[in-house]
């Protein structure tokens, strides 16, 4: 009895690293092809790093890894296309201008708004969609949502600025999102994408935030012109003074230049 014992116990060890062993190497391998591997929470800041004078830039996190959560920083670098796109968290007296100067060159952008701009700007709103731009969700209250690990919270922010889109447009909100000064985690564009949005970063922007602190028209031409490239979302402030001043110039340099101008709809066919 005490040897048949002893062989029990001895098989029954041999079973258990055996079993965890081929836990292991199944998980090796599932992990290897992104099957039960767990959406990272880690923040990471958007950033990008130029090289060569109109050249697309490289990402800190690559187009492929971006798709895969149905996520773009750039379009397709072999056609000479521009994606316009605005950030808005308030309005300080430029966005009519733009608008007016959009208009004239016939070019759709996309605005992404917060609930403070929907609630004080109904009117440019309105007009926003009248002229056929996106109005798209740059969430309710434009907070790090890095440190959002939650469905729930995340859905919180995004679904409370679409409800105050519907209300004022009466149609749903196109369904792009925009992480605020670009933070965000893995984990959140799998929010994004269960909720049915395209998450939109961008591949060109300069520093034209700083409405105390405008950079001059020659600065942000040059900026702006060196640097736009094939299949460019393009980052501006609608707050900001040197924005509106140089438009009319910029899209006509760009469009002399041979680019057309695309909308985010371009990426919900990728």
């Amino acid at each position: 009895m005490k040897k048949i014992k002893e062989l029990l116990k001895k098989n029954l060890v041999f079973i258990a690293i055996f079993c965890v062993a081929a836990a292991m190497f199944i998980h090796g391998i599932f992990t290897s092809v992104g099957i039960y591997e767990p959406a990272s929470t880690q923040a990471i800041d958007w950033g990008l790093s130029f090289g060569e004078k109109n050249v697309p830039p490289r990402g800190n996190v690559s187009a492929a890894e971006l798709k895969k959560n149905n996520a773009f920083f750039i379009g397709d670098t072999e056609k000479k296309t521009i994606y316009l796109t605005f950030d808005a968290g308030y309005e300080n007296g430029q966005t009519e201008k733009i608008l007016d100067t959009l208009k004239k060159h016939n070019i759709k952008a996309a605005f992404f708004l917060v609930s403070h701009y929907i609630k004080s700007c109904p009117e440019l709103v309105k007009r926003m969609v009248e002229d056929g731009h996106i109005v798209a969700n740059h969430t309710s209250t434009h907070p790090d949502m890095s440190k959002i690990a939650t469905l729930e919270s995340f859905t919180e922010e995004i679904n409370g600025l679409e409800k105050m889109y519907n209300e004022l447009i009466g149609e749903p909100m196109p369904k792009f999102y925009r992480p605020p000064q670009g933070k965000f985690s893995e984990v959140n564009l799998e929010f994004a994408k269960q909720l049915g949005y395209t998450t939109v970063f961008w591949s060109l922007a300069y520093a034209d935030w700083d409405t105390a602190n405008q950079p001059s028209r020659e600065y942000a031409l040059d900026k702006l012109n060196s640097r736009i490239h094939n299949g460019a979302i393009v980052l501006l402030h609608s707050t900001s003074q040197t924005n509106a001043e140089i438009l009319d110039e910029l899209l006509t340099d760009w469009e002399k230049q041979g680019y057309i101008f695309g909308t985010l709809y371009d990426f919900e066919q990728q």
